[in-house]
């Protein structure tokens, strides 16, 4: 190996460490420090910060998902995804016996504006734009995948992150009624871990999506109709029945 290749190796590892660093310090602070309002603020700095340490080794934009002449495809791609989701909801709510699915202690139905901060700001910014520049842009990329070619270690690489990044997320499952029910009397620890593992598997099929389409809007559409849809359906569901 070459002495550049060589630089460009190490430079490429430097800025892996630098952004599991950064992941593991966001996580910790939106958890366990920071104010719920500076959600979104964290996310938005943190994927900004993630960006730059993937150019710093020498990533280009179609690297890590944000190729513009690839825009079109991955909108539509991303629609499609969207509307598969807006179909599962309805079907959802048309069936009685599945609206318990959302009946979900997490989501505060106080007030309208509250609804609109989580799934227009909250959401959009604290979590889909932060996870999938993180876990379906850079991270995949500093760790080898393809820009063209689907390459299995990288995707999956990146998807046991995600699932260890939803660790503090899982422990308040419990307060979706139908989860409570179906895990009553199981440690919480291993609904937690079934939660991880659950992640770790969409991670893939986002991770899929970002492929086919070729861009990171893609699945940043399906990740947003999947949590701020599901948002919404679950104030639905808590406030009307």
């Amino acid at each position: 190996m070459g002495l550049a290749a060589q630089g460009w190796t190490r430079r490429r590892t430097t800025a892996t460490l630098v952004a599991l660093v950064l992941l593991v310090g966001s996580t910790t602070l939106v958890n366990l420090v920071l104010p719920g309002w500076a959600y979104p603020v964290c996310g938005l700095v943190v994927a900004g910060a993630l960006v730059a340490v993937a150019r710093w080794a020498g990533l280009r934009s179609r690297a890590i998902g944000f190729d513009r002449r690839l825009l079109g495809r991955a909108a539509v791609f991303g629609l499609v995804g969207l509307g598969v989701i807006g179909l599962a909801f309805g079907v959802a709510l048309a069936v009685p016996g599945l609206r318990d699915l959302f009946r979900d202690g997490r989501v505060d139905t106080s007030t309208v504006g509250t609804l609109l901060w989580v799934t227009l700001v909250r959401i959009p910014i604290g979590t889909v734009l932060l996870e999938e520049v993180a876990f379906r842009g850079v991270l995949p990329a500093l760790l080898g995948a393809g820009a063209d070619r689907w390459r299995w270690r990288p995707v999956l690489l990146t998807a046991a992150l995600f699932g260890l990044w939803h660790a503090f997320p899982s422990l308040a499952l419990v307060e979706n009624a139908a989860v409570g029910r179906a895990f009553a009397g199981v440690p919480l620890v291993v609904v937690s871990v079934l939660a991880m593992l659950g992640a770790a598997v969409a991670g893939v099929v986002l991770h899929w999506w970002r492929h086919t389409g070729g861009g990171l809007l893609s699945p940043m559409l399906v990740h947003l109709a999947t949590n701020s849809g599901g948002v919404l359906v679950a104030w639905w569901v808590l406030t009307n029945t």
